[in-house]
């Protein structure tokens, strides 16, 4: 028998009991051992709630208990779920966690931790939800050199894009539908500043490398600016506009980066639509390989919570192989990054389409039938600083998006 205590009962912690308890039967099967639920750590009450007996408010009672061997961490934010983590894994208990924000700022830390003390710190859930990304990367991908991971990681954004673009919707009325579902949160900065997609990239760049890559080595740019007329554009050219998170080299100088890019249908992420997400790996020998699937959600993210622990239940007292060393990888600006832009601009007499094709060494110009009074070029290849330099020449531009060839 295997005894499991959950930190945090909301979305995802009462989601982990629902799936531990209503696949016991598949799960003692498969493992050939019950996983059972002692514990539910939460500051609340719960009345009448089927595991109400389960919920406890002190930690030291958990942590003191020989019976539990695996830990739940599903509280969210780093604190306490860091101090919690660590002292969990410091008495040889193994933690399984969803918490990206913690995985970001401190998880090669508490990989350490746990290899010290013959356990595990096992963290699936925390990039793609119910998709399997990180046990590939750990096991399946460990023979290739790992070229580029290119994602949809947030399923809120990726669901307002797809919104504006179906029903040639504004972004503000789009997100209070959003919020409306239970898809956004009330304060959506994270997800719509790109922030969430940042810290999932920065995690499997750590991966991808075998070093810390830090959050704030990530350049990052959200969806605020996205308009319907983006999209229109979009359409007239057979693309589509989705937030990429992505890690790749440059010439050899490794960046990581989240912004809004047009993809065409040729790329794997152009059908990934709605909610879900999808993770495009470049291994040098196999290729790309694709990940689909609910990114978030109280089940799917519960699952990879409930994979983790059945992994660590079966490796007592091992410590499973993850390649995230505590040192820093250094990565580099994208400024030095080259690629082709779609650049909208205001018609005016000093802002005229021979001019701005001129400027910007364009392959093509844009004019939407409905607008007279603007036009977008496709720009040449050019770097991200020859992009800024060549703008600041310009007054009036009134958006750019990357184009992702």
């Amino acid at each position: 028998m295997v005894k499991v205590a959950v930190l945090g009962y909301g979305t995802v912690g009462s989601g982990v009991v629902e799936v531990l308890q209503k696949n016991q039967d598949a799960i003692t099967e498969k493992l050939n051992e019950t996983i059972e639920v002692k514990y539910i750590l939460d500051l609340r009450e719960f009345p009448g709630d089927p595991n109400e007996s389960l919920v406890v408010h002190d930690y030291s009672i958990i942590l003191e208990d020989t019976e539990v061997s695996i830990i739940c961490e599903t509280m969210g934010g780093v604190e306490p779920a860091y101090t919690f983590s660590k002292k969990a894994l410091l008495t040889g208990k193994s933690v399984c966690t969803s918490n990206k924000e913690l995985v970001a700022a401190h998880g090669p830390e508490l990989i350490r931790i746990a290899k010290e003390n013959h356990c595990n710190y096992m963290f699936e859930a925390s990039v793609g939800g119910g998709i399997p990304i990180i046990r590939p990367l750990n096991s399946s991908l460990t023979p290739e050199k790992i070229e580029g991971i290119t994602g949809i990681l947030n399923g809120t954004t990726n669901f307002i894009l797809t919104k504006m673009r179906d029903e040639e919707a504004d972004f503000a009325d789009v997100l209070k539908e959003a919020q409306e579902m239970g898809f956004a949160e009330k304060n959506p900065e994270a997800d719509v500043e790109g922030h969430d997609a940042g810290r999932k990239i920065a995690i499997l760049s750590s991966l991808m490398y075998g070093e810390t890559v830090k959050y704030d080595a990530v350049s990052t740019e959200g969806i605020t600016k996205i308009s319907p007329i983006d999209f229109e554009y979009a359409s007239s050219l057979g693309y589509t506009i989705k937030l990429l998170a992505m890690s790749k080299e440059n010439n050899g100088a490794p960046f990581a980066m989240v912004a809004p890019f047009l993809i065409n249908k040729s790329n794997p992420l152009f059908a990934v639509d709605g909610v879900f997400n999808g993770i495009l790996v470049k291994g040098n020998m196999l290729g790309n390989t694709m990940y689909y699937g609910a990114g978030a959600g109280k089940l799917p993210t519960a699952s990879a919570v409930v994979g983790d622990v059945i992994d660590c239940a079966r490796h007592k007292n091992v410590s499973i192989s993850c390649n995230w060393k505590e040192s820093e990888k250094q990565m580099h600006s994208i400024e030095e990054v080259s690629r082709r832009f779609l650049v909208r601009f205001k018609a005016t007499s000093e802002t005229t389409q021979p001019q701005m094709k001129e400027l910007f060494d364009a392959s093509k110009v844009i004019v939407l039938e409905a607008s007279k009074s603007e036009f977008a070029v496709i720009t040449g290849v050019m770097t991200e600083a020859e992009y800024k330099r060549k703008a600041e020449k310009v007054l009036d531009i009134l958006g750019m998006i990357r184009i992702e060839e």
